[in-house]
């Protein structure tokens, strides 16, 4: 099995974050997005992973330090990294494109721009599985059309009228990744455009008229990481799964607590030093921190940076930041310093 990961995006909806830091690296309950992510679908997947195919962007940005975490997370999965670059920002199809030579065999194409919780089964009678969500709100989605075989036999963008809940979340199994190359390339030759891009519907949509099988596979939740709002609820969810499953220390052993509380659950990094403080429920705090005289909830603060006098909920604070304030609702970005 394979995982096709494109994340060539600039995430310009998460800037400043996303300024200094590629989006799927932005940690979120205490590790990258992209790591959870494709960690949480191995874990899915219950069958060996042989290689993470990284599709990136522009190297000034997506540099040697980016992919020698890439291959990290790879090697810690048992798997081969194979890193890609994205030349231009033409479509998740061109995106998928980029990583031709990989496209073979069985393979999960995953956008690292979410996070999710499933416990499913890929039905082996399916050439390809879609990965949805039931939604309250479908018109503000793209979703599945089911046949009364419970197939998906169209997929529709933003429906005025009523199509299905089942909202498309971006992550698609293909049992011959192929295949869907195949499609694409005919997509790419035809010069096939929607909104000035290549999209991966195009190629779905050119499997589904030759009658290959889509199924769908639903998962129990769909946690956006796309912009500080979002990201910060992610986190605090993210945190409650983790709590309650128990598989990951949360609190390192290192965290120096000079009278202050920490209300669970929290993810608090190695060398963490708080003092004077009321931390929780919902907050990370990456490695090096430290954090006096503040009471702080729901936020997302990184690493090695100095806060003082802050009361906090849905902050989104950046590395190296040094604070000192009276403000309720921040988002900074790496290195800045109010004082």
């Amino acid at each position: 099995m394979k995982i096709i990961v494109p994340m060539a995006g600039l995430g310009s909806r998460l800037r400043p974050h996303s300024l200094t830091i590629p989006k799927p690296l932005i940690p979120v309950a205490g590790a990258p997005i992209v790591h959870r992510l494709v960690r949480d679908i191995a874990k899915i997947l219950k069958q060996p992973i042989d290689e993470i195919a990284f599709v990136l962007g522009d190297p000034t940005f997506f540099g040697d330090a980016v992919i020698a975490q890439l291959e990290e997370l790879a090697e810690s999965l048992g798997a081969k990294a194979s890193i890609y670059r994205q030349g231009a920002p033409l479509g998740t199809g061109h995106a998928i494109m980029s990583a031709e030579p990989s496209l073979s065999g069985p393979a999960v194409i995953a956008y690292a721009d979410a996070l999710i919780r499933a416990d499913l089964e890929l039905d082996p009678e399916a050439d390809s599985v879609i990965w949805t969500k039931k939604v309250p709100n479908p018109e503000a989605y793209g979703v599945v059309k089911l046949n009364e075989k419970d197939e998906i036999v169209e997929l529709v963008e933003k429906p005025e009228t009523f199509v299905s809940d089942q909202a498309v979340i971006g992550i698609y199994y293909f049992k011959d990744v192929a295949v869907l190359k195949e499609k694409l390339q005919e997509v790419l030759d035809e010069n096939l455009m929607n909104g000035g891009e290549y999209q991966i519907n195009d190629g779905i949509k050119k499997m589904m008229a030759e009658g290959r099988i889509f199924k769908t596979g639903t998962v129990d939740e769909w946690m956006d990481c796309g912009n500080k709002e979002v990201a910060i609820d992610t986190n605090s969810k993210m945190l409650q799964f983790l709590h309650d499953e128990k598989e990951e220390q949360l609190i390192a052993d290192t965290v120096v607590n000079k009278n202050s509380t920490i209300i669970e659950p929290c993810f608090i990094g190695e060398n963490v030093v708080l003092k004077n403080c009321t931390i929780g429920p919902g907050v990370a705090i990456g490695a090096g921190t430290t954090i006096e005289d503040s009471t702080i909830s729901h936020s997302l603060i990184q690493q090695d940076s100095v806060i003082k006098n802050a009361q906090w909920t849905e902050a989104m604070i950046g590395n190296k930041v040094q604070y000192n304030g009276e403000h309720t609702r921040v988002s900074l970005g790496d290195y800045t310093v109010m004082k």
